[in-house]
């Protein structure tokens, strides 16, 4: 069974930096696209940035220049390098994967983790 884990969230003050960690594991399958999302409560949750299998990335216009994403396709993972950090980035972080298998191609998301920047 596909699972997709997130790891690195935790509490940082602005200015600081953290790194986010993604990992698809379980069974057959190639993972295409990968991207981060964040949630705050009472917004809609939003694209952070992704980046296919190619490496092509896209990011949102308010963390260009401050986040990157990295893919490592041999490891099925990818991390989000976030520099620079303002309170406005405080969010439960998501990753998302599309992945296929044998059987089909769909989209599987992370659980989620914590960043809070705050003083």
């Amino acid at each position: 069974q596909v699972q997709v884990l997130e790891s690195g969230g935790g509490s940082v003050q602005p200015g600081g930096s953290l790194r986010l960690s993604c990992a698809v594991s379980g069974g057959s399958f190639t993972v295409n696209t990968m991207g981060w999302y964040r949630w705050v409560p009472g917004k809609q949750r939003e694209l952070v940035a992704t980046s296919t299998r190619g490496g092509v990335t896209n990011y949102a216009d308010s963390v260009k220049g401050r986040f990157t994403i990295s893919r490592d396709n041999a490891k099925n993972m990818a991390d989000l390098q976030m520099n620079s950090l303002k309170p406005e980035d405080t969010a439960v972080y998501y990753c998302n994967a599309d992945i296929t298998t044998p059987w089909i191609q769909r989209e599987y998301w992370g659980q989620g983790t914590q960043v809070i920047v705050s003083s």
